[in-house]
């Protein structure tokens, strides 16, 4: 009889959830009234779909080894910009959608030019970029917050009910979906987490890093612009709203990586952290009516977070150069004084062999995505 398979529920895979269960429990004792209804859910939900789509541009980019900090202007300019064309120029809600993403996705060009042409470190190249966007929108609106746009169309875009939901988390599952097959069941994924685990090798294995990296640059901002779209659709104009979200986005996508998957950042760990974040969040706020709580628990959450994935990467790594000692071990490749990792090479010839780079995930698919993509 075949025996099923074994489902681990560790704290190292659940962590986020079992934290998710505590402060409903705990919330919920302290303010039943007010934190365990269904209009505290939908809030949370639709407040946090946004944060959500923001947390999967920062992903994609993130899984190629690059930072894209600039996604936080970025959506703040393509809202304006939305807006503007609208308010100023009669553009219908379609077209202003369209150009929206068009200027995110422009952004996303600019950032990888810099990174693979240029040769610019991405963190300093979108932080730059995103202090140069911050400026735009400041010349698109010559400091003036412009009105919100009052058509049904735009209002419709975000605040359609689905199920009792805005339609924004109806956004946030398609695209989670979109992204999850990208990312794990396309070739374009397995390039992505190739060059993130070690692009030397990747570039040996015949991907083409530069190619891929620019890709997911362009993804990002074309993403961070449907999102900023989403959000002055829902919430307004406004011309200072984009650094609010990007430090959640980062957290999120950080504690995903030690969720599910521990070490590989995935799709599904980041938006269950976006959630479980928020749900502390809302928490302490209901419960202390202090709305600076909000920013602290985001930031220690980050630094938490980015401390979990260096810790469960490092151990990740531990074990695949512990493997790789004992396999040459067994076949008697081992010279006398050899350290565990020493004999690694970084040939293209063994990259397809072993389909083992220094990829930082504790998942066996991800591990041989360099050898695949070498094919």
């Amino acid at each position: 009889m075949r025996k099923l398979p074994t489902i681990r529920l560790g704290f190292d895979r659940f962590s986020a959830i079992y934290l998710w269960i505590a402060f409903l429990i705990i919330f919920g004792i302290l303010s039943p009234h007010i934190f365990l209804t269904s209009s505290t859910l939908h809030l949370v939900a639709s407040e946090q779909a946004v944060s959500g789509i923001m947390a999967i541009a920062i992903l994609i980019p993130i899984t190629c080894g690059q930072f894209d900090l600039s996604i936080g202007a970025n959506a703040n300019l393509t809202g304006i910009v939305a807006v503007v064309v609208q308010i100023n120029w009669h553009w219908s809600a379609g077209l202003a959608v369209l150009l929206g993403i068009a200027v995110g996705a422009l952004i996303g060009i600019v950032n990888g030019f810099l990174v693979v042409k240029i040769k610019i470190n991405s963190f300093i190249a979108t932080l730059a970029m995103g202090s140069i966007l911050s400026a735009f929108v400041v010349i698109v609106t010559n400091s003036n917050q412009p009105p919100p746009v009052t058509s049904t169309a735009w209002n419709d875009l975000s605040q359609i009910s689905v199920g009792g939901y805005q339609i924004v988390v109806v956004y946030l599952l398609v695209l989670g979906l979109l992204t999850w097959w990208l990312l794990d069941y396309t070739p374009l994924g397995r390039y992505f987490y190739a060059i993130g685990g070690n692009a030397e090798s990747a570039r040996l294995a015949g991907v083409r890093v530069g190619r891929w990296t620019w890709t997911s640059l362009i993804i990002s901002g074309a993403i961070a612009g449907f999102a900023g779209i989403l959000y002055t659709s829902l919430s307004g104009p406004s011309l200072t709203f984009g650094s609010t979200l990007l430090l959640p986005a980062f957290a999120a996508a950080f504690l995903g990586s030690t969720q599910l998957q521990p070490g590989k950042f995935n799709i599904w760990g980041t938006l269950i952290a976006i959630y479980v974040l928020a749900t502390g969040v809302e928490g302490l706020q209901l419960v202390s009516g202090q709305q600076w709580l909000g920013d602290m628990f985001n930031g220690v959450a980050l630094i938490v977070a980015v401390g979990l994935a260096v810790a469960r990467g490092g151990s990740v790594r531990a074990a695949t150069r512990h493997r790789g000692f004992l396999r040459r071990r067994g076949q008697g490749g081992v010279v006398a004084g050899e350290e565990p990792g020493s004999g690694d090479s970084d040939s293209a010839g063994q990259l397809r062999a072993d389909g083992e780079g220094a990829l930082p995930t504790g998942d066996q698919s991800s591990g041989q995505a360099t050898a695949e993509a070498g094919h």
